[in-house]
């Protein structure tokens, strides 16, 4: 489990139970961007009695529902519960904080020398699993959000038996989103549930059924683990047999009974043992690292508590109505905050759970490095505030224990610790550290001054702005921004004005990995390429539509413009690549489509509904779909996503990902178009630029290895299972290894590139001049010294990770390459004194929407 207190982000090793993470990242309790992928929002004063944020949410890559890798995106989701123990009541009367312990504990029993016996110890505690008690406000919060989603969802539509049915289902999937535990037997039990589900929410908010098939969730997992113990003991494998495993069962019906189940966790063990296998991990490295990944993962899923569950639940019941809408715990709230000021208040650690001390998993520019007195590996046993006394924090959960570490500007925070390379565990050393505004900036827009050689030896400069989401500044929950605004559209400008002060005759602006963010910033970036008119129209559950116009009458940039886009593309980057490219201003290039989220979200704290909540309780929030996203010329965004001019082959056109590929997505529609004026910058020379990357990729080596690689993709796809024979998968991965091998070996032939790429970060964009291009001795020279001044993070021994040492080949972005040669292309096609010069604006009102209907 790692979470964090002051920035940056950590993923775990793909397992099962990473899914239900993936399910569940916004139940992650800490301020990280890649846990909640931004959101726009717009400031809309009070809706229905409530101080609302209209949010334009999106789920991107790594994001996507459906489309979840089995990677978890972060382990926060992992590090949220106290112990779910066999009849424990989860609940006292009162809404109590944890009572301070006298003094931190000095060290935790030590597990067994053996891993395995370990496990079959831990699973014993579970052998029956007694369900939580709901909580005192449980009730109501629950009632309160089912009315919410009814009366203020865009489809206006009322928790009936359909509706209820997909509640159920939801709930059932966000815990075994790969029908692996579950059984038909137990879903028959919980049928009783289902057929009343509706009248249990409404009428009596009963969260009984969220916490018995919890907890029958929790005992089947015992029972898988307890199954993986035996069979990790008896270390009988063999992989000499014809039979085949297919590891992705979510479109795949329930195991039938309990023994149905046994025989499918039995393959699933023999398939990770023969990964290891295959890895070259000796036999009994193997059957180590596979019993702590159990008895992790086992831990972890008994650390939710009925606080989870009830996220789980009601995230389930907002799923019904769309999958953008969720429902968000105080932390959550506070998470989405920082996601969009990227920056929170902290101490600038990244922080993990080991057998229940909270430690260092490293460390960050902040309070914490900058004492040189922690360090990756240092256990903190307790937390005092200024003060106040130390409160022992060895078996707590991860996000409290950063709830009482994060805290306002200025303000001091007293850490005990086991220090890493302490000789005796009973050590203890304090640290004190005054918390800081640590800078999330791997989210910040970025840019590349790339220079290419010309034939007749001058070169031509090109710009990359790399925009992976629409950030701005939000305060909501505990802690408002002690730092400057955040605005996108600013930070842009300011690269723009760079790049073309330095001879930037094109730009490129990448938004592959863009799921979305703030609407109006996506709406003010557009605006930088264009003098005026409609961006975006949008309209609300009564029918009406506002049309969302460019607020700056000024051009920033008027010269040739690409849009890259890939099917993560998604939400307020969709609307920037739809809007230019109804103009016809900007190039769209990339995947067959981007990802197709056409809705956007308001969040509505629940404690503005009601008086009934107490001061000393937060009831959360519920992120609502509200209004639909329409283009300039009328059609949807919603599930069909934006079409670029120029298609290149991708592997992400094979996956299934995107909002057509997600449960009770919206549908697709349109409306009227707007008035506005065509620019038809790119659309004469669209033709011959599909021409001239045709051509390119015909006789592209890199191009040459995408299409073998979607052919493989596509037959495994086709196949889905996997052969359990060491043989044949040895022969597979010798045939996979040959073809990266030669990969490799022809790339090294290559002659150098003569480009020569220049790193323009927000931090040098204002500096005369340009850094040393990337690659230089000078640039070399500058990032061992950084690195040297920069304490990274460290894994932990017994990390359980599936990653070869780092490929210190340098990557081959074939999509971004070609992306250049199409923009020199349009460069010189529109350039001055070009067989087709382009056409100017349209003036008379007359024509400005005869070419928009919808599409």
């Amino acid at each position: 489990m790692i979470a964090q207190s002051g920035a940056g982000a950590n993923a775990v090793g793909a397992t099962l139970l990473a899914a239900v993470a993936a399910n569940l990242r916004r139940s992650c309790a800490l301020g990280l961007p890649k846990c909640f992928q931004p959101l726009s929002y717009r400031h809309a004063g009070r809706e229905a009695g409530g101080e609302s944020v209209n949010l334009s949410s999106i789920q991107a890559k790594g994001a996507v529902r459906d489309s979840r890798r089995l990677v978890a995106t972060v382990a926060l989701a992992f590090g949220l519960a106290a112990w779910v123990l066999p009849g424990r009541a989860d609940v006292s009367p009162e809404e109590a904080a944890p009572a301070p312990a006298p003094a931190p504990k000095l060290a935790q029993a030590e597990s067994t020398a053996d891993p395995v016996r370990d496990l079959i110890t831990f699973t014993t505690k579970y052998d029956q699993v007694v369900p939580v008690l709901s909580g005192p406000y449980d009730p109501d919060v629950t009632r309160l959000t089912a009315r919410v989603l009814e009366n203020m969802h865009y489809s206006r539509h009322p928790l009936d038996k359909e509706y209820a049915h997909r509640f159920f289902d939801r709930y059932l999937d966000i815990l075994d989103p790969q029908h692996f535990h579950f059984t038909q037997e137990d879903l028959k039990e919980f049928k009783t549930y289902e057929d009343r589900l509706a009248e249990l929410t409404l009428r009596q908010g009963d969260t009984r059924p969220a916490n018995e098939i919890y907890a029958r969730f929790l005992q089947r997992f015992d029972q898988r683990a307890a199954l993986a113990a035996e069979m990790l003991q008896a270390n009988h494998f063999d992989f000499s047999g014809d039979d085949r495993y297919t590891p992705n069962r979510k479109d795949v019906p329930w195991p039938k009974d309990l023994d149905a189940a046994k025989a499918l966790w039995r393959q699933h063990l023999r398939y990770e043992y023969l990964q290891e296998e295959l890895n070259k991990l000796k036999p009994e490295e193997i059957i180590k690292k596979l019993a702590q990944r159990y008895k992790r993962q086992m831990r972890t899923l008994a650390d939710f508590d009925r606080e989870d569950i009830l996220q789980f639940y009601l995230t389930a019941l907002a799923n019904a109505y769309d999958p953008h809408s969720d429902y968000m715990g105080k932390a959550q709230l506070e998470n989405f905050a920082i996601s969009m000021k990227l920056s929170l208040v902290g101490i600038g650690a990244l922080l993990r759970s080991d057998d229940g001390y909270c430690t260092i998993e490293s460390l960050l520019p902040g309070p914490a490095a900058r004492s040189k007195k922690l360090k990756p590996g240092d256990k903190i046993v307790a937390v005092k505030q200024k003060d106040g006394e130390p409160v022992d924090i060895v078996d707590w959960k991860l996000n409290k224990v950063v709830e009482i570490i994060r805290g306002p500007k200025n303000t001091e925070v007293t850490l005990t610790i086991i220090p890493a390379d302490a000789a005796d565990s009973s050590v203890r050393k304090t640290v004190t550290l005054v918390r800081d505004e640590i800078k999330l900036e791997d989210q910040q827009a970025k840019a590349k001054l790339i220079e290419v050689p010309g034939d007749e030896g001058k070169p031509t400069r090109l710009g990359v702005i790399d925009l992976p989401s629409f950030y701005a500044s939000f305060d909501l929950g505990r802690f408002k921004s002690a730092s400057a605004p955040k605005s996108t559209t600013d930070d842009v400008t300011r690269l723009i004005k760079k790049l073309v002060a330095e001879g930037a005759q094109g730009l490129v602006l990448d938004l592959r990995h863009n799921g979305g963010g703030s609407l109006e910033e996506a709406i003010r970036l557009t605006g930088l390429f264009i003098k005026e008119g409609p961006i975006v129209q949008v309209k609300d559950a009564n029918g009406d539509v506002n049309v969302e116009d460019d607020p700056d009458p000024t051009v920033l940039y008027d010269g040739p413009l690409l849009v890259l886009t890939s099917r993560f593309s998604a939400s307020a980057s969709e609307i920037l690549a739809a809007a230019l490219q109804d103009y016809g201003r900007a190039l769209i290039v990339g995947d067959k489509s981007t990802h197709g989220k056409g809705t956007v979200q308001t969040i509505y704290e629940l404690n503005k509904f009601t008086k009934r909540f107490p001061e000393s309780f937060n009831p959360g929030a519920l992120k609502v779909t509200i209004r639909k996203f329409y283009r300039a010329n009328g059609a949807s965004t919603q599930l069909k996503g934006v079409t670029p001019d120029v298609v290149l082959p991708s592997l992400s056109n094979e996956i299934d990902v995107g909002e057509s590929t997600q449960d009770y997505a919206l549908p697709w529609d349109t409306i009227p178009s707007a008035e506005f004026a065509r620019l038809d910058r790119v659309q004469p020379y669209v033709e011959e630029l599909r021409r001239r990357t045709e051509a390119r990729q015909a006789t592209d080596k890199d191009w040459a290895y995408m299409r073998e690689d979607i052919d493989l993709f596509r037959k495994a796809k086709a196949d889905k299972s996997i052969a359990l024979n060491l043989d044949q998968r040895l022969k597979e991965r010798a045939e996979a290894d040959a073809r990266t091998k030669a990969r490799k070996a022809e790339r090294a032939a290559r002659p150098a590139s003569p480009e020569k790429d220049y790193e323009i970060t927000l931090k040098v964009a204002d500096e005369p001049g340009l850094p040393p291009a990337i690659g230089s001795p000078e640039a070399k020279a500058k990032e061992a010294e950084e690195a040297k001044a920069t304490q990274t993070a460290s894994t932990s021994a017994d990390a359980d990770t599936d990653e070869d040492e780092a490929d210190k080949t340098p990557a081959v972005d074939v999509t971004m390459d070609e992306a250049k040669h199409i923009l020199l292309d349009l460069i010189d096609l529109s350039a001055p004194g070009a067989k087709s010069s382009p056409p100017v604006a349209v003036k008379d009102p007359a024509t400005k929407a005869q070419n928009f209907g919808a599409e």
